[in-house]
């Protein structure tokens, strides 16, 4: 857990760092050049920084201890980070859609910007390549969708600077700036579409849904493999980052000791942790059995994931 929280600091900062960089380099060639494109993804870049910042935050708002309050921890300012991303990334399509548009319908005419403009832009490009490849290990090694979702706003931008570049390509060598326009145009599209993405992806784990079912499947086997258990029913599984919570009830012989059920439910709990990687907590309830069955309309048995896979 403390490795993870400081993998999150360090990938945070070294976004912050490196968009900032970018971005100043950007607006700062975007003016002297007269290229309002390059201006333009170094204005885009800038959001980026604060999306950084964002990230930098909410890992330390990970890092916290349990409370009172919050008792199962801070994990989940994971998910709320990604929905702020996503809103984030989506205004900056829709705002790159409208401006390009814009400049499609009413014909603006363009100077021709100086070759500045391509050096900072393919140093764009190779920047954000760099940073979006860092921050996707990144999250995939701690399971943070926080970092996932950047990386993809990274590669949107990588994106954005490949169309600038096209643009001025054309600008320079076949004098059809339209062109910028048209991809640019596209990309907007493409980077709206990533967003909501990005928004319904992170609703799952904000609904204490899990984004992989196969894990009922895996639970199941794994309370099979203990000898005196049977039966796992009402299985309820959510998410706290990228750590799992389980609750589920099992069955066993009505006429045995307590402490010998208490042995049960904690090679129960073993066995989960075994065959199951990122588990944070597991409460394993026992039932007599052939014991009436309880109707909640909630949790998960074998029947349901037979059916399922049907």
């Amino acid at each position: 857990m403390d490795k993870r929280k400081k993998t999150l600091l360090l990938t945070s900062w070294i976004s912050v760092i490196g968009n900032a960089i970018l971005s100043v380099s950007k607006i700062f060639v975007g003016i002297i050049s007269g290229s309002m494109a390059v201006l333009s993804d170094g204005i885009d870049s800038a959001s980026d920084v604060v999306t950084s910042l964002v990230m930098l935050y909410t890992s330390r708002i990970i890092s916290r201890p349990p409370n009172l309050k919050y008792a199962y921890g801070y994990e989940k300012a994971d998910s709320v980070a990604t929905k702020v991303l996503s809103l984030v990334i989506f205004f900056a399509g829709i705002e790159m859609f409208f401006s390009t548009a814009k400049g499609l319908i009413f014909s603006e005419e363009r100077e021709l910007p100086s070759y500045m403009a391509i050096y900072v832009t393919v140093f764009s490009i190779v920047g954000k390549l760099a940073l979006a490849a860092y921050q996707f290990r990144q999250g995939k090694k701690t399971g943070s969708s926080m970092l996932i979702a950047n990386a993809k706003n990274m590669r949107n931008d990588i994106y954005i600077s490949c169309s600038v570049l096209v643009g001025l390509m054309f600008t320079f060598l076949l004098d059809t700036p339209i062109l910028d326009s048209i991809t640019g145009l596209l990309i907007s599209i493409y980077i709206i579409k990533v967003s909501i993405e990005i928004f319904l992806e992170s609703n799952v784990e904000l609904m204490d849904g899990i984004k992989d079912i196969s894990i009922y499947s895996q639970i199941i086997d794994a309370v099979e493999q203990v000898p005196g258990a049977s039966n796992p029913h009402r299985i309820r599984s959510r998410q706290l980052g990228n750590l799992y919570m389980i609750s589920l009830d099992i069955e066993a012989d009505a006429d045995i000791k307590l402490k010998e059920a208490h042995e049960i439910a904690h090679a129960v709990e073993d066995s989960i942790r075994k065959n199951i990687e990122n588990i944070y907590d597991i409460v394993v309830h026992i039932e007599p059995t052939g014991m009436e069955p309880h109707k909640e309309k909630y949790g998960i048995c074998k029947t349901d994931i037979t059916v399922t896979e049907k």
